[in-house]
């Protein structure tokens, strides 16, 4: 079966506290978008490798390739207004029947468990998140002011690789744009399919401040 990830890097890294878009920032040496891209080769190199760009970023990532010797073949989509227009756009090329998967640009640490898992299970449930267990305590903030503590145990923290069948992440993304899509698995309940939770892995982390890359080089061997 076709397999294919829409990798979407459209980040500016305002909460990194510095110029370079965190997709682009380098961690022990190589850029987080190059590490990500690795991960999936590794996993399978037969996978098709979409990555989802900023139009005015297109050049400055052309650049990094060279200058690192990145030579994994990967196709390029422009970003887009909103993540749901990104990832439309990465999804134009997806040109085959299939698996899809669709994945954070500055998540590195997705293990090849986890993504061989998403995708098997994705072939036959449709439609699948990794998902792992909240381990804090959990309150809920109430209308009329202060809160309450809820159970954890009711709530999960959700991960990418988010992935489906590509007939139906393409039908879910015919619809258009509402203000609560805030992931693909949104998309797709919104045409009333049900999303399957799978066990993600704790270290897969979205790479979003400066401590985040603080825990990625203690994590990277290399």
């Amino acid at each position: 079966m076709k397999k294919y990830v829409i990798v979407v890097a459209g980040g500016k890294g305002l909460r990194m506290g510095g110029e370079i878009p965190k997709q682009f920032i380098p961690v022990k040496g190589k850029p987080v978008l190059m590490r990500t891209l690795e991960t999936f080769h590794a996993c399978d190199p037969n996978i098709e490798l979409i990555v989802v760009l900023p139009v005015e970023q297109r050049s400055y990532w052309e650049h990094l390739c060279a200058e690192y010797g990145f030579t994994l073949p990967h196709r390029i989509a422009a970003g887009g207004e909103t993540r749901f227009h990104s990832v439309k756009n990465g999804l134009a090329l997806v040109e085959e029947d299939g698996v899809v998967g669709v994945h954070d640009g500055v998540r590195p640490f997705v293990s090849a468990e986890v993504i061989a898992n998403c995708y098997a299970q994705a072939a036959t449930l449709q439609a699948v998140v990794p998902v792992t267990d909240v381990v804090e305590t959990v309150r809920h903030l109430l209308p009329e002011g202060g809160s309450e503590t809820v159970s954890r145990n009711d709530y999960k923290l959700v991960q990418t690789p988010q992935v489906f069948t590509v007939e139906l992440l393409k039908r879910a993304y015919a619809q258009d744009y509402k203000p609560f899509f805030t992931d693909d698995a949104s998309v797709v309940e919104a045409l009333g399919q049900p999303v399957h939770p799978v066990s993600g892995n704790r270290e897969n982390i979205k790479l979003t401040t400066p401590f985040d890359l603080k825990v990625a080089e203690s994590l990277i061997d290399d």
